[in-house]
């Protein structure tokens, strides 16, 4: 295969970048940034990670039921990542954040291990979803370490 059928085009790898600033961003504020900031930059933080499990699950649900005979196992698994966002979004305040910041790293990782075991993605798919999730996962990681300090 060559390079160019293992690479997104460009404006997808434009809007990909877009939707991943978040992470570094509200997790740089939360770690570094000015204490009055803090609560608002992880809640964004946290509430955007179960947003794009959510996103990454649907694309594993859309590619799936596009199918001539979608394979329910599959279908079942590509919810699993959303509802343990949300999971860990609704059980805010009842165990440390620290927790929950390692939960949400847990399921991205889980998601990039389901996504690199899918049959049937474009050839394109592993290495966006491999940069997408190292970029959400380090951010998480960033968080994870100030949150252990509190």
């Amino acid at each position: 295969m060559t390079d160019a059928e293992t690479s997104a085009p460009k404006p997808m790898w434009a809007i990909a970048l877009i939707g991943l600033a978040a992470f570094p961003l509200s997790a740089s504020l939360y770690a570094y940034g000015p204490p009055q900031w803090s609560g608002r930059a992880l809640s964004v933080l946290l509430v955007w990670s179960a947003i794009m499990l959510g996103f990454l699950g649907g694309i594993r649900w859309g590619l799936e039921s596009s199918r001539e005979a979608p394979r329910w196992q599959r279908l079942a698994g590509s919810i699993v990542s959303p509802m343990a966002g949300f999971g860990l979004i609704v059980a805010r305040g009842d165990i440390p954040n620290a927790w929950i910041i390692t939960g949400l790293m847990g399921a991205f990782i889980v998601q990039w291990l389901f996504d690199h075991s899918a049959p049937d993605v474009p050839a394109r798919y592993p290495r966006l979803m491999t940069v997408l999730t190292l970029g959400a996962a380090v951010s998480l990681a960033m968080a994870l370490e100030q949150a252990m300090k509190l």
